[in-house]
């Protein structure tokens, strides 16, 4: 019998002291089990059969997500938000974790474009609810910093900064420091620092949890004329009804821990997203619909 190697911590693994483990007994695969057929390319994202457990120093085990599955297409020249919703410590920051490439599955697999997800990489990008700026860059120095990384010319490296500082408002704050900024600000540098690198899957775990209520519909609305103007997929992980039902095309509404996939909801295309909407009969329908979910008896939820 081929000896296991102890696990190893990997960043941003789960709470503190924990990290995540892998199927006993078996090697994890290095290649994808799902190959496109002969009808075309495969979905930009799939989860295929996602479990996660956790293991404390303690050698006590909790399993944070348990067979999860979904597939998202790519939508050429359209944006899309798809919404995780659940409640606090469900496992949905772990199936974001999973698809980063920062947790390796205890079981399933995770595909983008049709290509095994086992280590972080450029094609994805990820934004958590703390701020995650370098204190002592500016904001255009924060922005660029992966750029610079991968060697980008200086000059091109400014032309790309320009752009997407004017797209998150950051504009004229561009030679401040973190230090100076706003929280709703800090937020917008991190969504920056993301974008700049073209991510082809842009995942945010909880971003405006920390903000204050106007500053959070302010960014609500931000990300959405953001995800449509670069196209991006975006994987968004909430509890917050409302903020779900403003943002999404589709929304995931997950178990407690371990987390499982109960109902997919598709949110019908809202003429227009501003703040009077969210007291719209047509909103209010659609999260009367979640919260009826939400809130059902046990065992109608399943």
């Amino acid at each position: 019998m081929v000896e296991q190697e102890t696990p190893k911590a990997l960043p941003q693994a789960g709470e503190p002291g924990t990290i995540a483990i892998t199927v006993e007994e078996q090697k994890r695969a290095t290649h994808a089990t799902y190959h496109p057929d002969q009808s075309g390319a495969p979905p930009k994202l799939r989860v295929q059969d996602l479990s996660v457990t956790y293991i404390d120093r303690k050698g006590n085990r909790t399993e944070a997500v348990r067979d999860v599955s979904f597939d998202v297409y790519d939508k050429p020249d359209s944006g899309e938000i798809i919404v995780f919703l659940g409640p606090s410590g469900c496992g949905k920051s772990t199936i974001l974790k999973a698809v980063a490439g920062l947790l390796p599955p205890t079981k399933g697999e995770v595909l983008v474009d049709g290509k095994l997800v086992d280590d972080v990489g450029r094609d994805r990008g990820m934004v958590f609810q703390t701020y995650t700026s370098f204190g002592w860059l500016t904001v255009r120095q924060n922005v660029e910093y992966g750029l610079k990384l991968q060697g980008v010319a200086k000059a091109e490296r400014r032309k790309v900064s320009d752009k997407i500082l004017q797209q998150v408002g950051l504009a004229d704050f561009a030679e401040r420091y973190p230090k100076d900024l706003s929280g709703g600000m800090k937020q917008r540098v991190a969504i920056a620092r993301t974008l700049v690198n073209n991510p082809r899957i842009v995942l945010m775990d909880e971003p405006f949890g920390a903000l204050d209520p106007q500053t959070r519909w302010g960014m609500q609305s931000l990300l959405l004329n953001v995800s449509r103007v670069e196209n991006n997929t975006i994987l968004f992980v909430t509890h917050d009804v409302s903020e779900a039902v403003y943002l999404a095309d589709a929304i995931y509404l997950l178990s407690s821990r371990p987390a499982r996939i109960l109902h997919q909801v598709d949110v019908p295309a809202f003429a227009v997203h501003d703040i009077a909407l969210k007291s719209a009969p047509e909103f209010r329908n659609v999260e009367k619909k979640l919260l009826d979910l939400i809130y059902a008896p046990p065992g109608k939820s399943e």
